[in-house]
């Protein structure tokens, strides 16, 4: 079996019902999730598919643990781990999260730093316009200085700030409204409507009363091209408020309202550059400014937020924080560069040399653990190395004269088990090939005893029932003791069964059958194999007893207080090849009693040294003619032991008693 498989094996073993029902609702809450199904109780299903996952989590890290904690080696390396590398590890995290902080404020730095820049811009124009605009002669009208005053301005600042425009006006009811009060100027974002611009109001003194200058920018995609080319890709959002009703896609909190997106500026053709490094993965920003708003009705919200989402290349970012360096630059990025994997080394190192002396400590106890895994699969040649002098080599040592002492004691005892399992072996195959149940056979009553010398007999006996009137008797004697014979004797029944369970069986010779066990026996088993053998088949519609014995002590029929010993076949099976054998048949009369037996029954000796023999037992078996087979079996056993005097056997004792009525 492949580890792979044996773990699998070992990790269903320990499957509780609840772990597999967990696994089952994960399975059904991913198919819900992956269909896209939220009819029904979908939702509530794939609630406890999370909780089931939760804790099959919970259950995976318990097993897992166990399973890595158990070798001290392993023991000792975690605990290294978590000495020395979740720290590095932990603050290489805390660093990689404050780089993105740094980068994400940095980004935003930059696109704030750009707008507000192109403000004070634009604040300066009009400043420029207000003190300008007072120096013209009073031969110029106002109209033509104003004109002359915004071409100036378009001709310097129209590449910097695409579409800015410049108008003067009387009316100031909009400065007024956005401007703070005292103030004489207005400079920053505007949102009129659903439209962004910068804008900078100023008011500057007329010749018929004050008036007032609007320089605005309008923030559209290609204004934001040109804004912060160190960043990515730009979008502005201007927002909304947010009364309530259907929850918007987005949503945002400001000075205890809330708002939602009403319009997106994208910049055009821009998007994030290309990455310098395979570790220069982007930083996505959310940043916001505060803007004038004013609505249609007039009404000023003056602090109406403006989201802003870009992304930014951390190595285009780091081009900016190492600009200030000039030519230091690149003498400082290298510095830190080599200082990191100085860093790295020294850690690898420190972990690298943790491990080995782990490795060298727990060495001795691995080795005496492997040792007792030898003895445990009863291997007492292994030794364990002793490399060290210390308190752990004599242990080793101590190991290796313990094993070495009792190995002797475990190779007799090997001997005697070996010895047990064959016996046990061999009386577990011979149960396996005595009948288990008695045939039904009309007028037909028969039982059987063995009783074995030893653990094993050497006797087997069978019953097979060939059609509703036709029964099989058999009864064998195989050679040999122990597991060869029960092997012998399991062949025998096995060629015995196949022979006799085919239709038309109950029409086939006895000498016939027996020649092909015979010949079965022959091929099949060594020279000095072999097996008496006798079999009866009896049809109880014509009371018919067909027989053939093969070397086998002679059955006999019991009818009306006389005997007639049932001899005619051959020799025994497994000797020669092609032996025919004889068939011999008898009418049975009314109430016949067919007794079959093995030589433990008739040759057990008196102290006289008599056995007890064939006249004897059929003396016997006639006196109980009219008892019931059982207590005929069991009366024979009992005049046998009788006999003998005592209850050792010297060999296997079978008794067959069939009652033919």
């Amino acid at each position: 079996m492949t580890p792979i498989r044996a773990t699998l094996k070992e990790v269903w073993n320990h499957l509780s019902w609840l772990d597999i029902l967990s696994t089952l609702v994960v399975i059904a809450g991913l198919l819900l999730q992956l269909l896209s199904f939220n009819a029904g109780p979908s939702s509530f299903l794939k609630y406890l598919a999370v909780l089931a996952a939760v804790y099959l989590l919970v259950r995976f890290i318990g097993w897992w643990r166990s399973r890595l904690l158990w070798s001290l080696r392993n023991r000792l390396i975690v605990a290294y781990l978590f000495i020395a590398f979740v720290p590095i590890l932990l603050i290489l995290t805390l660093v990689f999260l404050a780089g993105r902080i740094l980068y994400s404020q940095l980004g935003a730095y930059l696109l704030h730093e750009d707008i507000q820049q192109r403000i004070d811009v634009i604040a300066d124009i009009s400043e420029h316009i207000a003190v300008a605009h007072q120096t013209f002669s009073p031969g110029i009208t106002q109209e033509e200085s104003e004109r002359i005053l915004a071409a100036q301005s378009h001709a310097v600042h129209d590449r910097d700030l695409p579409g800015l425009d410049i108008s003067f006006a009387g009316d100031t009811s909009l400065f007024r409204k956005i401007a703070p009060p005292g103030k004489n100027s207005f400079a920053g974002l505007l949102q009129q409507g659903d439209e962004l611009s910068l804008t900078s109001l100023k008011i500057i003194p007329g010749r018929k009363g004050e008036r007032v200058v609007t320089l605005r920018v309008p923030v559209k995609p290609d204004f934001l091209t040109t804004v912060a080319p160190d960043l990515g890709a730009i979008q502005l959002n201007l927002m909304e408020h947010y009364a309530g009703g259907q929850e918007p896609a987005y949503a945002r909190s400001s000075g205890g309202e809330q708002y939602k997106v009403a319009k997106r500026i994208p910049a055009s053709n821009r998007g994030l550059q290309p990455a310098a490094f395979w570790m220069d993965t982007p930083v996505n920003v959310v940043s916001s400014f505060d803007s004038v708003f004013v609505g249609k009705d007039g009404k000023v919200d003056p602090l109406r937020p403006v989201l802003a989402v870009f992304n930014a290349r951390p190595s285009r970012l780091n081009g900016r924080i190492f600009a200030s360096f000039g030519e230091l630059r690149l003498f400082y990025l290298i510095g830190f560069i080599l200082a990191g994997v100085a860093f790295l080394l020294i850690e690898v190192a420190a972990l690298v040399t943790g491990i080995v002396l782990t490795r060298r400590i727990t060495k001795a106890i691995a080795d005496l653990y492997r040792g007792t895994q030898y003895v445990q699969s009863g291997d007492f040649s292994h030794r364990v190395p002793i490399e060290h002098r210390d308190q752990l080599g004599e242990l080793g040592q101590s190991f290796n004269e313990m094993t070495g002492s009792i190995s002797g004691l475990i190779e007799e005892q090997n001997k005697r088990q070996r010895l047990e399992n064959e016996i046990s072996i061999a009386r577990e195959v011979q149960n396996q090939l005595f009948p288990s149940s008695l045939p039904s056979v009309p007028g037909v009553e028969i039982e059987a005893i063995c009783k074995a010398a030893r653990s094993v007999s050497g006797d087997y006996y069978d019953f097979i029932q060939l059609s509703p009137t036709h029964v099989a008797i058999a009864i064998a004697d195989i050679s040999g003791k122990g597991i060869s014979a029960a092997l012998l004797m399991a062949s025998l029944q096995a060629a015995l069964r196949s022979q006799m369970l085919t239709d038309g069986t109950e029409r086939l010779s006895t000498a016939e059958l027996v020649a092909r066990l015979n010949k079965h026996l022959v091929r099949n088993t060594g020279d000095d194999r072999f097996a008496t053998f006798f079999i009866a088949v009896y049809d109880s519609a014509t009371r018919t007893l067909r027989y053939t014995n093969a070397g086998h002590l002679p059955s006999f029929l019991v009818c009306h207080g006389k005997s007639e010993r049932l001899d005619k076949g051959g020799m025994v099976l497994g000797v020669v090849e092609d032996y025919s054998y004889e068939e011999g048949s008898i009418v049975v009369g009314a109430d016949s009693l067919l007794i079959g037996y093995s030589d433990g029954l008739v040759e057990p000796e008196n102290v006289y040294g008599e056995e007890f023999g064939i006249r004897r037992l059929e003396e016997t078996s006639v006196r109980l003619q009219g008892a019931a087979p059982l207590m005929v079996a069991e009366s024979l056993m009992a005049a046998a032991e009788e006999w003998a005097g005592t209850p050792e056997q010297a060999d296997d004792m079978t008794v067959i008693v069939a009652r033919l009525r």
